[in-house]
């Protein structure tokens, strides 16, 4: 991962599901893996992809998420922008380009749909192809007995109603923040990064190699770029908060230079 990588926690420190660092993370999974549907996914689309609900620039944005901290995270409860921060910090020390550190900064704003009045299920979390089997692959998986898409015959091969390398432009993908920040700054940012965005906490495809039936060239593509990121997301966590102080003016210019005008969200 680059020099940074020595200093980042050991990859069996964290997404420890097993003894998460906060007792909300089940029940979090319990709530998305129950409601997380193909028809809920279609509505929030319908809902939310207009991007009418707000107008704010970029750092606005930051700063508003950074008042969330996320249920699903089992490893620390900072708030965002405080993982924002480590995380950009950890690309930066590792000499990646601006672009890559922007995408590490702003990756997880979409989660300001909590805002908008949206519980953590329907934000947060990891996420997974709907319209087809659940992998067993997925955290928590025994709790998709709960979901009435469980319950679907055509959903229950794991091609389901697609077909073969159709391509995850034409999956539906449980609803969250990546798919609607994606959605949010894909005039902004080059392919790379906005694969980064998209596909961030879809680990059962980036990490655990499922669902590669559903795939095509670019989206294994995709899929490298967001390995090359992932290890910021996960490693950089710390409980040391980053001196906002000496850290903070570098990173309004970098937003300014990416997002120079306020984004329809």
């Amino acid at each position: 991962m680059g020099s940074n990588g020595a200093t980042l926690a050991g990859v069996a420190s964290f997404r420890d599901y097993d003894a998460p660092a906060r007792d909300t993370v089940r029940e979090f999974y319990r709530l998305n893996h129950s409601h997380q549907t193909f028809d809920f996914v279609r509505a929030k689309k319908r809902q939310y992809l207009g991007l009418d609900h707000k107008v704010m620039t970029m750092w606005e944005a930051l700063e508003l998420a950074s008042t969330l901290v996320d249920d699903s995270d089992p490893d620390l409860d900072l708030g965002q922008m405080e993982h924002a921060l480590q995380t950009a910090e950890a690309m930066r020390a590792d000499g990646r380009p601006p672009w890559f550190v922007v995408t590490g900064l702003v990756h997880d704003v979409g989660k300001v749909l909590c805002l908008f009045g949206e519980p953590q299920w329907a934000v947060v979390g990891d996420t997974f192809p709907l319209g087809c089997a659940f992998s067993p692959k997925i955290v928590y998986h025994e709790l998709f007995a709960l979901n009435p898409d469980s319950g679907v015959p055509a959903y229950q091969s794991p091609l389901g109603i697609y077909e073969e390398g159709c391509g995850l432009d034409r999956v539906e993908m449980s609803w969250g923040h990546d798919e609607y920040l994606f959605r949010v700054v894909a005039d902004h940012l080059p392919p790379e990064a906005l694969a980064m965005i998209r596909y961030h906490s879809f680990y059962a495809g980036h990490r655990e190699g499922e669902y590669c039936r559903l795939m095509n060239e670019r989206d294994l593509e995709a899929l490298a770029q967001v390995r090359l990121f992932s290890p910021y997301d996960l490693y950089s966590k710390s409980p040391i908060r980053p001196d906002r102080g000496k850290v903070l003016p570098y990173y309004r210019e970098l937003v300014e230079s990416f997002f120079p005008r306020p984004l329809r969200f």
